[in-house]
């Protein structure tokens, strides 16, 4: 039996897995891949299955343990059915981007059929000019923004026409299962335990030559690992208070060389200014509606992935921390997320992330998913192609990614392709009951951002909703 066959999920993934008793907090990330043209079908089902060899995860189920706290195992699909996860309709007339947005909200809504693998593809025709869209709908379990780029690249193609492929994958090989991916439940948080014990032993004749360094050093560790985990009680925004299933997706659009241009123009990176930009239209929204609060409570993936990772499963770990909302200066407010920002992807306690997993999943889903439930938004960049990308003969003109909000008020991401940022924002209905007023509050704040940088740039801001 092949490593993927018996491969345990992550602690990482094992989190998302356990939200979804939940719905609230369901791990589904949709995207919206706008394309110039249908895709040629047969060519399509050829790059699926080129992927899923590449990716074969991507074939596999969950399957549940009968032992409390034991991750669920990835094992092979024997029912596998591609026409099951590759689907093919034609929009209601008439045909706008109206229906597009509406068939990718009811899908992120719906749960996945958990005795199947966890993604499903849907290639939408009938679009005026013969455009087409494609649905992705993929567990967060499954992979996380930088791995679904990397899976991108597997499936596209640099030309309309294609290139022949040798059967290989730049992708890397499913390696051996590490330590901590397979270890379960108390031994998971014993090895945990048990990596701490070693690394304090390992740290005593550090601790007799050097005995002040080492006790700070201890000291920032226990101080870090208290800030990465403790618990929010209370959102920070007096209005958005509700949390419910239902949610809304609307998307906004502008120029990457004029947010690239504001970042400059500020030294700071395009991630400031896009987390800027949103905290802007923060304040816009809250002052519409008639109260301010000085900061808001945002919940920040940080990637760990490295080269040597192979595509598939969670390599984050979720940062939570305020960013003010009493700024309205976007040169000193990108000054100050970057200092906050910065100072988070810093922290000591970043890298045993996979091990406060470990120990939080011995926590009942309501104690982890009331601290989530407390987060004000989620906010990720993930950096898409700076060339077209071609799909089974088909020009991808632009991508839209709807990360789950994990139990806030919304998550808005922002992701580049070519010369566009693409901003998708899935809001929870209950918290924000009208999302046009917070796209239109959010697209003001990159309004100010991009009036940051020099004159002669194209700063259009685009909102659909």
């Amino acid at each position: 039996m092949s490593a993927v066959d018996v491969r345990s999920m992550t602690q990482t993934d094992l989190m998302s897995w356990r939200m979804e008793e939940d719905p609230i907090l369901r791990s589904t990330i949709v995207s919206i891949v706008l394309l110039d043209k249908v895709p040629d079908q047969d060519r399509l089902v050829d790059v699926m299955y080129r992927a899923i060899d590449a990716v074969p995860m991507f074939k596999c189920r969950a399957v549940a343990s009968s032992f409390p706290w034991t991750p669920p195992r990835w094992v092979d699909d024997r029912d596998f059915d591609l026409s099951w996860h590759l689907r093919r309709m034609t929009l209601p007339e008439p045909g706008t981007w109206k229906e597009v947005l509406e068939f990718a909200r009811i899908a992120g809504m719906a749960a996945f059929d958990k005795d199947r693998p966890l993604w499903e593809f849907t290639v939408l025709d009938g679009l005026a000019d013969g455009a087409a869209a494609l649905v992705v709908k993929v567990h967060h379990s499954l992979t996380d923004g930088v791995g679904g780029m990397q899976l991108t690249r597997e499936i596209t193609d640099k030309t309309r026409e294609g290139m022949s492929r040798d059967g290989t994958s730049s992708l890397s090989a499913p390696t051996a299962v590490t330590p901590i991916d397979h270890l379960t439940g108390a031994n998971a948080v014993a090895h945990s335990v048990g990596t701490a014990a070693g690394s304090a032993v390992r740290a005593g004749a550090r601790t007799l030559r050097h005995p002040v360094d080492t006790v700070r050093g201890a000291a920032r560790i226990l101080g870090s690992t208290s800030r990465m985990v403790r618990p929010a009680t209370t959102t920070l925004s007096p209005v958005m208070t509700e949390r419910s299933a239902r949610r809304s997706f609307g998307v906004l659009e502008l120029p990457v060389a004029a947010l690239a241009a504001a970042a400059t123009a500020t030294q700071c990176s395009i991630n400031d200014a896009f987390l800027a930009a949103v905290l802007l239209g923060m304040a816009e929204y809250h002052r519409r509606c008639g109260a301010v609060p000085p900061e808001l409570m945002v919940t920040l993936p940080i990637s760990l992935r490295t080269d040597r990772d192979p595509l598939g499963g969670n390599r984050i770990s979720l940062a939570r921390f305020a960013l003010p909302l009493d700024i309205s200066d976007p040169d000193p407010l990108m000054h100050r997320v970057h200092t906050t920002v910065e100072s988070w992807r810093n922290e000591p306690a970043i890298p045993l992330s996979p091990h406060l997993a470990a120990m939080l999943n011995l926590l009942p889903v309501a104690v982890t998913g009331n601290m989530l439930k407390h987060m004000d938004f989620v906010a990720s960049d993930v950096v898409g192609s700076t060339t077209p990308l071609y799909l089974a003969g088909a020009e991808i003109t632009r991508q839209w990614a709807f990360s789950p909000t994990l139990g806030s008020a919304f998550n808005v991401t922002l992701m580049s392709y070519t010369t566009h940022v693409c901003v998708g924002i899935n809001a929870d209905a209950g918290a924000v009951p009208d999302l046009p007023a917070l796209i239109a509050a959010v697209s003001d704040g990159f309004r100010a951002v991009l009036a940051v940088g020099p004159p002669g740039i194209d700063v259009a801001v685009t909102v659909a909703c």
